[in-house]
């Protein structure tokens, strides 16, 4: 049977196709691409934005253009959040919510008695979708080491769809790890849906930088990537802990928005003095590192002089990028409930002054390595796929620093001493060092 697999969205999610690949092979399914005919074809849905969810519905009308017999299966948060909706879309055969493989398989078998399977998350107190065997198509892979999220911030659908908060067990971490290293594999990158909140609901509780300090005693032949770690979870323990060589220097550390009163109102869980102090801290204690975060423009009663005030304190920070989210309502969150909404328009133009704002921190960033002398040597893992318009082989540093380097296939997937050499449009160009 041909199978195609869409996911969209957040690491975790990435994850879950991940897994979800690796079931349909044991099962001696091909998998084709999404473009192409099959016999089945599976969306694994995102709905952190509106916009996730029209791209998920547009996905399901694609597989039906291209296989009209074929069957088309959502699953993913859309699916699980918004089942009764999904189902009532024509192209939709079956619904599917998280953490349930063995119904999805049925689904893809044309096998399953209902349309829609989707079960309450909130009751549930283990992580099911684990066990990855690889990552087809990717580089790097993504090691899920927690899922679920207790936060509930006003802005965020994702504690409804993910469930409460649930940890993997260090062993199976270490032992996934250990695998993908096996299976030559020289980066891994640890995510969850709250990746600092792994371990408090173990028994007994442990902490994130405990969880890390068990990564970087094993000494495993490969690279560890962090991904996202709010303000408050950035410990001296914690600190000391990234600081060891297996660890990339590179943290993302959503604020998701710079005024107090607004950090208030998206009940995130610190003041923005108490941020600054935070990053100034992981920017001294790891020296190099690259500092990216999240920011949210037009969160209801934002005002603009607040939004303002944000880039102000943006530029002159320690983060090195951002990544700009127009605020997106979304209807069960309590922020779509208690407070004014900015008019659409201003929402789109606060986000286009961020993204301009975000090119000259790109611009700071790369010229501050450019300029080193004498050029600074980089670890470059090399990516299956060269760059599309220099032909270069294309990849990043441990700092996630893009990279470009002229060599042969033979470095693909391999991690590469390299030295910096000069800007090329939007990435660095390397040297083999």
């Amino acid at each position: 049977m041909r199978v195609a697999i869409a996911t969209l969205g957040c690491k975790v999610n990435q994850y879950d196709g991940a897994v979800m690949s690796n079931r349909f092979s044991d099962r001696g399914w091909q998998r084709v691409a999404f473009s192409e005919p099959a016999d089945a074809y599976v969306v694994n849905s995102c709905t952190v934005t509106a916009r996730a969810d029209s791209d998920a519905r547009r996905l399901c009308r694609k597989a039906r253009r291209t296989s009209p017999d074929a069957r088309v299966i959502m699953t993913g948060c859309y699916a699980q959040v918004s089942a009764p909706d999904v189902a009532a879309l024509e192209e939709v055969d079956y619904v599917v919510g998280l953490g349930r493989l063995d119904d999805l398989l049925d689904a893809v078998n044309g096998e399953l008695e209902e349309r829609i399977a989707v079960s309450d998350l909130r009751k549930a107190t283990e992580v099911s979708t684990l066990g990855l065997e690889s990552f087809p198509g990717r580089d790097r892979a993504f090691v899920k080491v927690q899922e679920g999220c207790d936060l509930f911030c006003t802005f965020c659908v994702i504690p409804i769809a993910r469930g409460r908060s649930r940890s993997v067990s260090p062993r199976l971490i270490i032992e996934e790890i250990e695998r993908l290293a096996a299976r030559g594999y020289h980066e891994v990158v640890l995510t969850g849906v709250h990746l600092g909140g792994w371990g408090a609901d173990l028994e007994p509780a442990e902490t994130f930088a405990f969880l890390l300090e068990a990564i970087a005693e094993r000494k495993l032949p490969l690279r560890v990537r962090i991904s996202s770690l709010d303000p408050p979870e950035l410990s001296e323990r914690l600190l000391d802990v990234i600081a060891e060589p297996c660890f990339c220097r590179h943290l993302h550390v959503p604020l998701q928005a710079c005024d107090n009163s607004v950090l208030e109102r998206m009940r995130r869980r610190y003041t923005l003095e108490q941020a600054d102090k935070w990053l100034e801290r992981l920017a001294t204690r790891v020296p190099g590192i690259t500092i990216g975060t999240d920011l949210i423009t037009g969160f209801p009663s934002e005002s603009r002089q607040q939004f303002e005030s944000g880039l102000a304190y943006l530029e002159n920070s320690p983060v090195n990028y951002l990544h700009v989210f127009p605020y997106s309502r979304r209807d069960s969150t309590s922020a779509s409930k208690r407070w004014k909404e900015v008019e659409a328009s201003e929402v789109h133009r606060r986000a286009t002054e961020a993204r301009e704002l975000d090119s000259r921190l790109r611009d700071t960033w790369f010229s501050r390595h450019v300029s080193a002398a004498p050029p600074r040597r980089l670890s470059m893992l090399v990516e299956s796929e060269r760059d599309k318009t220099t032909g270069l082989l294309r990849g990043y540093s441990d700092e996630y620093l893009p990279l470009l380097l002229d060599g042969k296939d033979s470095a693909k997937g391999r991690l590469v001493a390299v030295k910096i050499d000069s800007r090329l449009d939007e990435r660095i160009r390397v040297l083999a060092a």
